[in-house]
């Protein structure tokens, strides 16, 4: 059985950090899995277990301790990968993989791309397409950008894996508390980031709620979200939207909802948006690069014109296109028939994305001629 080393920097809550803890579970079967860390703090996974290795190399502030950070954590790397006798080293995000790169040794060196914002980093895509075996990319869109603007042909696709069944299970585990009774939910999930856009989404909802009173706003995930709650009292809905914070198991609040909303103006592959699909939910999502188009295919789900991503706090300036997106949201709230539409649509669609596919791909590779 081949030794397969997942790294990642830390377990937060997180896209790809939930992928890593998703790819050591379904893989266990068939490979002995690890995952290196460079920070244990705030673990928001059950990692029950699955072996996990603190290399106890937390960011570093400055350049020059950055320098050495990397220099620190390929040396640690490169001894676990021996002591280990790793096969393939599977890293996910820039930082996870210049540590990896960084490691050297004999194992073969995955290199996951996991956002389109990586892309921003020229010379750091080349750095990876040199070093690695294999390039990882979330979505068909940054694969076909990697290879035809970098000439790299180890590029491949894997979309993130999706449970389903255990989707349904936790929706049904615990009860979301909820301050409000009744009344139709719009929902969006996410750490408190500026990529999320999320001061667009509390300022189309006041137009939302201004002519459906009934509707609510509810945004999960880690952060205090003290401008966004200023915001929203600004422009009087603060009863009407409610921040949960972290939540290990999101599904129940999810299932209370009507709609999905994603307003980002980055994404790779939003698990978020697709978990919310599998409990049935429409979506209405920027057409941000990448991710949302991709998925949604303009016939799973509604996109619309993806939004400015300078943060804007004033409530006094609401923009075009997040007039637009208010007015788009009403529309498909007012006509059931199309919700009727897209919940079937969604659910559809997220079956498309299963754990088989995702397990076949990496059993695949780790056999191709010369992978270990």
């Amino acid at each position: 059985m081949k030794k397969l080393l997942l790294i990642v920097p830390s377990l937060h809550q997180g896209g790809f950090e939930k992928v890593c803890v998703a790819t050591a579970r379904l893989l266990q079967p068939y490979f002995q899995v690890q995952i290196a860390i460079f920070d244990s703090k705030d673990i928001a996974y059950d990692i029950k277990g699955i072996p996990v290795m603190d290399l106890h190399l937390p960011s570093a502030t400055g350049k020059f301790a950055k320098i050495c950070n990397v220099l620190k954590r390929g040396i640690r790397l490169n001894r676990l990968k021996k002591e280990e006798n790793i096969d393939i080293a599977y890293s996910f995000g820039p930082t996870a993989n210049i540590a990896n790169i960084a490691s050297f040794g004999k194992a073969k060196k995955w290199l996951g791309i996991r956002s389109y914002m990586d892309m921003e980093n020229p010379k750091q895509i080349r750095l990876f397409c040199h070093f690695a075996d294999k390039v990882i990319c979330c979505s068909e869109v940054i694969r076909r950008e990697i290879e035809g603007r970098y000439g790299c042909r180890d590029a491949v696709t894997l979309h993130n894996p999706f449970d389903l069944e255990e989707v349904a299970i936790l929706s049904e585990r615990e009860n979301a508390e909820l301050p409000w009774a009744q009344g139709r939910i719009l929902v969006s999930m996410g750490r408190e980031d500026t990529v999320k856009g999320f001061w667009h989404l509390i300022k189309s909802f006041s137009l939302v709620h201004g002519k459906l009173p009934d509707t609510r706003l509810l945004i999960i995930g880690q952060g205090e979200y003290t401008a966004y709650r200023k915001l929203a009292d600004a422009l009087g809905i603060d009863d009407a939207v409610y921040f949960t914070g972290l939540r290990k198991n999101p599904y129940p609040y999810l299932k209370k909802c009507a709609l999905y909303v994603l307003t980002s103006y980055h994404e790779g592959f939003p698990n978020a948006m697709v978990e919310a699909m599998a409990l049935g939910m429409p979506v209405i999502a920027t057409d941000c690069m990448t991710g949302p188009r991709e998925i949604l295919e303009e016939q799973y789900g509604i996109l619309v014109p993806n939004m400015e991503p300078t943060e804007d706090f004033s409530p006094e300036n609401i923009t075009g296109e997040e007039i637009a997106l208010a007015d788009r949201i009403v529309a498909l709230l007012e006509n059931e028939e199309e919700m009727a539409h897209y919940r079937e649509m969604s659910k559809k669609r997220a079956g498309d994305f299963t754990t088989e596919k995702y397990i076949a791909n990496i059993r695949a590779w780790a056999e191709e001629k010369g992978s270990c």
